[in-house]
């Protein structure tokens, strides 16, 4: 088994081998806590999840680290337009954080520092960036020298000499560069410090990882991973000081996910399309929303419509309807009926290949399509040897899609009472008046009077109940 990950530091797919056999460090950086999430948070977490999954499943000990930014600008800013302490605001919004993964049925990492709990350990690292003359003090402030890392823009490929001072940082007649960046800042009036030996003050947003990612993971780990809009600065300015402190690499491998568009548009506070995660699940099942945020490869961008979450549910309909049929006509699931792997392979194979889980979305149909296709043409009883092919191809399917991708973790009849529930509900719908509808029209099929079938099936259609006739009898969904 080789997997191979494309690695923003050289731009290129590479062989993945960790610094100790069967064991991985890895680092993705978490939310600054001072609103709900949004959709393109949700991206990040799911993908980053889905490939700390794919890793243990293929036998690897990972040590997987998330971290929570629980002080900065935008939570003391919060916190003075609520009128209360910063504290509260990061407490509120990281337990609305847990809220949304668990309803994504995002697994906890490993460990999930809070920045106010690796204060003293910032503290030694801006201290020994000083020693080694990487860092500067002025009035309180300390500032990072990014001419004196030699190899400052490794990562985005930005050069000092080509940016213009001013276009993406404050200008601060106090820094020896325009681009020195802060490791601690400050205090000043209402806000959060902590005593240093620079005066009273608090972390700079980019110092925290290094020496959180340093604590947990030491000065060099095998993957730091996040969304894209990380890579400048916040990433660049890791490598800098993780780098410069210890002069060691920092993170051997460096993976970036792509955005979440909003029908085409970049999401925005100006546009007013910010769509947070909690809005999106009154509308749309928790793993209707996982099988949209995988069903492009990881580093591409992914554009959020109408259209493309209704064909997430409808997919996701037909992965249940799979495996509601192989129960009705097998049984459920039984222990050792994963002898063969049929689909494994393939996706393994899909995942090997930089975690394409589009294509291991693609294979996991294809397992859809195998199996209906064996019901469907064997209307009676089954023979051992297609029975047992059954049950190994559902139980592969189940391994895909539950233990890696975080999807199919309810019973098929749960799944299905559950959307019949919601449906009926939001059109008003009596359930007691359908089945007899139902064993009414086939009573009618039974008799050939198919005129009365048919308008039995169009008086449930103008429900927006749906009936499929299947070899084992007609079931019914609801359509969204």
């Amino acid at each position: 088994m080789t997997i191979r990950i494309y690695n923003t530091l050289d731009g290129k797919k590479e062989e993945f081998k960790p610094i100790q056999e069967k064991k991985i460090g890895m680092y993705v950086c978490g939310p600054t806590v001072y609103d709900d999430c949004h959709i393109g948070h949700a991206r990040s977490v799911v993908v980053f999840d889905v490939i700390v999954r794919y890793f243990r499943a293929q036998g690897f000990d990972v040590t997987y680290v998330r971290n929570f930014t629980d002080v900065d600008d935008k939570i003391i800013n919060r916190a003075n337009e609520l009128g209360i302490d910063s504290r509260e605001v990061s407490e509120k919004f990281i337990e609305a954080f847990y809220t949304d993964m668990d309803a994504l049925h995002v697994q906890r990492a490993d460990f999930e520092p809070k920045v106010t709990e690796y204060i003293k350990e910032i503290k030694a690292f801006v201290e020994k960036l000083i020693e080694k003359g990487h860092a500067y003090q002025t009035e309180g402030d300390v500032f990072y020298a990014v001419e004196s890392f030699k190899d400052y823009g490794k990562l985005s490929g930005r050069r000092l000499d080509d940016m213009e001072a001013g276009a993406r940082v404050d200008v601060d007649e106090r820094k020896r560069n325009p681009f020195d960046f802060a490791l601690w800042k400050a205090a000043k009036p209402g806000e959060p410090f902590w005593d240093s030996p620079w005066g009273k003050g608090r972390p700079g947003w980019h110092i925290e990882c290094s020496a959180m990612s340093n604590k947990l993971l030491g000065e060099t780990f095998d993957i730091h991973g996040g969304g894209k809009d990380l890579i400048f600065p916040h990433h660049e300015n890791e490598i800098a000081q993780s780098e410069g402190a210890s002069d060691k690499p920092f993170a051997r491998c460096w993976m970036h996910n792509g955005f979440v568009n909003i029908d085409q548009e970049k999401m925005s506070k100006s546009l007013g399309n910010f769509l947070m995660i909690k809005d999106v699940l009154k509308s749309y099942h928790p793993e209707a929303i996982r099988l949209f945020l995988l069903s492009n490869h990881y580093r591409s961008p992914i554009d959020f419509t109408e259209k493309a979450m209704d064909e997430a549910t409808t997919r996701l309909d037909r992965l249940y309807g799979l495996l509601e049929r192989v129960e009705e006509r097998v049984g459920p699931v039984r222990e050792g009926e994963m002898s063969s792997r049929p689909l494994w392979g393939k996706f393994c194979d899909a995942m090997d290949d930089d975690f394409n889980t589009a294509l291991g979305i693609g294979i996991l149909f294809d397992g859809v399509r195998h199996l209906n296709g064996l019901l469907d043409v064997n209307k009676g009883e089954l023979p051992l040897d297609l029975e047992a092919e059954i049950h190994a191809g559902r139980a592969d399917m189940m391994e895909i899609g539950r233990e890696i991708l975080g999807m199919l973790t309810a019973s098929p009849g749960a799944y299905f009472e559950k959307k019949r529930e919601k449906g009926l509900a939001e059109r008003a719908i009596d359930p007691a008046m359908i089945d007899p509808l139902i064993q009414e029209r086939t009573d009618a099929r039974g008799a050939k009077d198919w005129a009365r079938a048919d308008q039995i099936r169009d008086q449930l259609a103008e429900m927006n109940i749906v009936l499929e006739d299947r070899p084992e009898g007609t079931v019914w969904k609801i359509e969204d």
